[in-house]
Order: C-alpha cells, then structure tokens, then sequence
C-alpha cells in the first residue's frame, strides 16, 4: 500500500536519506531543548536514537512526525517537508510512517482488532468491512500474536502482547518508515529479546526504515545499524556502535562503557558465535 501520487523530489531518492533533519530548534520556555541539531536517517536502517534524561529524544521523534512544530530548522520526510502546512505532504507523511508509542498507546474500549483496522478505516473508508478485519487479522499474525487475539481488548493482554498489538496497528498500512518509543520498556529480559527479534525480522522482511528511541543497550547491540548519541542539545555522534565506544564524550563513554554495557556486548558476541557469524572487531 504505498503512496506513488507522491514522489519524492530528490533527484535520486535511492541515495538520499529518508529523513534528513538540519538546523532544528526545539524550545519550551526559557529551556532550549534542541540547537542546532542535524540528523539523517538512511532507507533501510534500524537506527538507535539514546541520550540521557531531558536530551529530547521524543521532542525529537515527534518534531520528525508534525505533531510538534520546531521553533528553526527544516525537517525532510521521504523527500517532502514536514513543516509543511499543505494537507497533501501532511497526508504522504501521515500516511507512509507507523508509530509505536510506549505501552501500545492502544484505545481501551475497541478490540486489538479493531484498533489495527482504524488507519484502514481513515484512509480507505471505502474498503469492504470483510476486507478490513482479514488484513488486521494478518497484521496481528505478523506480529507474533495468536489470530484469537483480534477479538480480546488490550486490557486483556500483557505488556508484551499489547506492545505487538500496537506494532499490528502501526503497520496496518504497510509504511515504509517505523517509529518505535521505548519498545522494550517495562518487559522482562526474554520478553524484550523476543521482541528485538521481532524488530529485525519485521525490518529485513518488509524493507523498514526504524527510528528507535531506546535506553535499552541490549537492543542497540543486538539490532541496529547505527546509533544517534543526543547530548548538549544536539546529535553529537550517528555512526556504528563500534565507533560510537569510541567517541569522546563523557555521557558516550559513561554509557558504553559501564557494567550494562559490558554485558550487552558479550550477550552479542555470544549470540554472533552460536549464530556462526564474525563478531565485531574493534578498529
């Protein structure tokens, strides 16, 4: 279900970032939160977005989706700009991004599946009600979730399951770019590993573009592509984990370097020897 009537307008959009951030401003009050901060994520990549308490992780996910107007900077979604007021780029956006905010964010009084049907009912109103339930149905499935979950309500699920829930319906209309808040927040070890492999499953399967905003080390070594370190109000490092170690910060190297890091280092490496795949080398 993509959107061709909307191309994008660079001239190779193959090569070009699939979100391309300069200059952003993000204040509140006297309390600059971002200044200056630049930013490309690249098609096809599950980038780790992590900073401390208040360096605006989610200011910045939602300045990226239109549900925050920054105060400077310009803001490029698949080609198109995201401070735009025209309804048509509002739609592309909108319409070719799914968000998973944290805990689901699911509506408590509609069935699992008739939260995943609500994208479907928005942008194709016109779509036959048997259709709409076989494609939620679908979506819960891809999800890992059992088909008799379409008929339970959220509040009937465990986190885990209502966090699958909430990717059903974030894919519901088969975006090409995913927004993920805190995935694995508030779940037990195995559970959040089960779900980071659903991430990567669901990304190498369907060709995803991951935003991922996670303080979860684990995850960030053992599923994405790059890593964007927000410190001093702005993106002081977007590059491989191995090279993100590396880079002289202090928060960086309070982070990766500590204990938790430690261990999310050899849970990857132990998991790329019984995978028989070439561990990481440091440079």
């Amino acid at each position: 279900m993509s959107d061709p009537d909307r191309p994008s307008k660079s001239n190779d959009p193959g090569t070009q970032p699939i979100i391309r951030v300069r200059g952003l401003r993000n204040q509140f009050g006297h309390q600059v939160v971002h200044e200056d901060l630049d930013l490309d994520v690249r098609r096809g990549e599950i980038l780790g977005v992590v900073g401390g308490s208040g360096s605006g992780k989610s200011v910045l996910m939602r300045s990226i989706l239109a549900l925050r107007r920054p105060d400077a900077g310009q803001i490029e979604v698949m080609g198109v700009d995201a401070r735009s007021d025209d309804p048509a780029d509002r739609h592309h956006i909108e319409r070719n991004t799914g968000v998973l905010f944290q805990d689901g964010a699911l509506f408590s009084s509609l069935t699992v599946g008739e939260n995943v049907q609500l994208p479907l009912k928005e942008y194709y109103p016109d779509m036959v009600d048997s259709l709409r339930y076989e494609l939620a149905l679908l979506k819960v499935k891809l999800a890992g979730l059992p088909a008799d979950t379409v008929e339970k309500l959220p509040s009937q699920l465990s986190g885990g399951m209502r966090k699958r829930a909430g990717i059903a319906r974030a894919l519901a209309l088969d975006p090409p770019l995913l927004f993920l808040d805190e995935p694995t927040a508030g779940l037990d070890p195995i559970g959040a590993a089960a779900f980071d492999q659903l991430i990567l499953t669901l990304q190498r399967a369907l060709g995803l573009t991951v935003f991922l905003i996670t303080h979860d080390l684990d995850t960030l070594y053992a599923i994405c592509d790059r890593i964007a370190v927000l410190a001093d109000r702005k993106v002081v490092i977007n590059a491989p984990i191995a090279e993100v170690e590396r880079f002289e910060h202090p928060w960086v190297q309070e982070y990766f370097h500590g204990p938790r890091a430690r261990a999310a280092q050899q849970a990857r490496d132990t998991n790329a020897r019984a995978a028989g795949t070439p561990e990481p080398q440091a440079t």
